[in-house]
């Protein structure tokens, strides 16, 4: 083979000849990287500003994550520079009686010169085993992605209710509370920590109670379309529930400037006054368990407020 003599070259190709190229890698988010993933969020997602991921990350900090997955997520790096994010937010709960894991993905995004390897740092995040994953705000140019990594829709829409007008027959006393109270008839421990969790979030947290138990639901306050009020239903132990408990929820909404809930649903809702939404904000997950729907507790929704 011909020997190149590097001193009889220009100083452009010895350039080209002695550069390395970029290192590309993918890691765990660690505490000394958050102002750099603040500053990556801002700028993939402009409607929010840094002060609003800082304030996200240090919930984050906070949340009790499974010890087997990364307490932010993980960081696209080149060259030692971020250069992507992805959020997770891991939480143990119970599907279909047994603990388990869901991992909600959040806040993908990588800087335009580098998208090429946006599927790395996704794939990175995926690897975990015994864990379901969602993906519940994924845009419409990803949702190609997200399905071609093996992602299923579990929810397909929305159903806008105006729960207050609910036909829905009430054949019991109800009472509905603030969670701040302290019901005087069976509950869930478990749950009244839920609801204390998501009313330090800002959600809406209260307990319909019966003379048998207090049932227990998280509203998250919205604004759509620039000027409605609304609350999108963030959890419950089942839709029947809210079906059952509509119009007493509906007033205690409304007194609070949120005439219209907006529920998970893959159809119109029986029993509720609304109109139902088709392909308004999917869900997805892939995994083991498919989610219930009307449980997005510990998710992005109430995290982080999107």
């Amino acid at each position: 083979m011909r020997k190149v003599n590097l001193r009889n070259l220009p100083s452009r190709s010895i350039a080209i000849f002695s550069s390395a190229p970029p290192k590309i890698r993918s890691r765990a988010i660690t505490d000394s990287d958050l102002s750099d993933v603040a500053g990556l969020l801002a700028r993939g997602f402009p409607r929010r500003r840094r002060q609003h991921w800082l304030l996200a990350l240090e919930r984050l900090a906070t949340h009790p994550t499974i010890s087997s997955l990364p307490k932010y997520g993980y960081l696209l790096e080149c060259d030692n520079t971020s250069v992507g994010v992805i959020l997770l937010i891991s939480t143990a709960i119970q599907a279909n009686g047994a603990p388990a894991v869901r991992c909600n993905l959040s806040s993908w995004y990588v800087e335009p010169a580098y998208r090429a390897h946006a599927a790395l740092l996704y794939s990175r995040a995926l690897r975990h085993k015994d864990v379901t994953y969602i993906n519940i705000s994924a845009a419409a140019h990803v949702l190609p992605i997200v399905e071609a990594f093996g992602f299923s829709r579990y929810s397909n829409g929305q159903f806008a209710a105006l729960a207050a007008l609910s036909p829905a027959p009430i054949r019991q006393p109800i009472r509905v509370v603030t969670s701040r109270q302290h019901p005087s008839v069976f509950f869930e421990p478990s749950e009244a920590d839920l609801l204390k969790a998501h009313a330090e979030y800002g959600c809406i947290s209260f307990w319909c109670i019966t003379p048998e138990r207090a049932y227990p639901f998280v509203c998250l306050p919205r604004i759509v379309k620039g000027f409605l009020p609304c609350a999108q239903l963030i959890y419950c132990r089942d839709i029947e529930d809210f079906v059952r408990f509509a119009r007493p929820i509906g007033w205690f909404l409304a007194r609070r400037g949120r005439p219209f809930v907006l529920i998970d649903s893959n159809h119109p809702i029986p029993g509720l006054l609304g109109k139902y939404f088709d392909g308004v904000s999917p869900r997805y997950f892939k995994g083991l368990a498919q989610p219930r729907i009307g449980d997005l507790a510990f998710t992005e929704a109430a995290l982080f407020g999107l």
